[in-house]
């Protein structure tokens, strides 16, 4: 089934349960998507989906962040609780071994050997992990990698 088409269902689901959390979600998700594909002009695909899914789930995250600095717990739990709806439609994340791997792997396609090289292998790396690794995470890693 794809991404999409699991909201619709799993939207309908909240709204009989009465889920709020999964109702307010699933509706944005819903309407992030449908925006997408107004501005792309076509049905979305699953890597599209996903990369619609993976900007709603940064955003999360950095609030999550913003509000523990702000001493607000409260509304970081609320985010968090976001973020699990998110995470269902999400691939499992990279543990770190395998992301490690992947990193090398690109490392040697492009042969990259110095910090100023992390762009190129970023490139080659972001399209391969989107939705199953934070980007933020991703680039200390090439950065440590390349001796940076």
């Amino acid at each position: 089934m794809a991404i999409s088409d699991a909201i619709i269902k799993d939207l309908a689901l909240a709204m009989k349960s009465g889920d709020k959390v999964g109702m307010s979600v699933l509706r944005m998700l819903k309407s992030d998507l449908k925006y997408k594909q107004i501005e792309l002009g076509h049905e979305l695909s699953d890597d599209e989906c996903i990369a619609v899914l993976s900007t709603a789930l940064k955003k999360r995250n950095e609030a999550v962040e913003s509000f523990q600095k702000a001493g607000r717990q409260d509304l970081a739990a609320a985010e968090q609780a976001e973020i699990a709806v998110i995470r269902k439609y999400l691939p499992a994340e990279l543990d770190d071994a395998s992301l490690l791997a992947m990193i090398q792997s690109a490392i040697a396609e492009c042969k990259a050997s110095t910090p100023a090289d992390i762009g190129a292998v970023m490139k080659i790396l972001m399209p391969k992990v989107r939705g199953r690794a934070d980007g933020r995470k991703v680039n200390e890693l090439v950065r440590k990698s390349l001796g940076g």
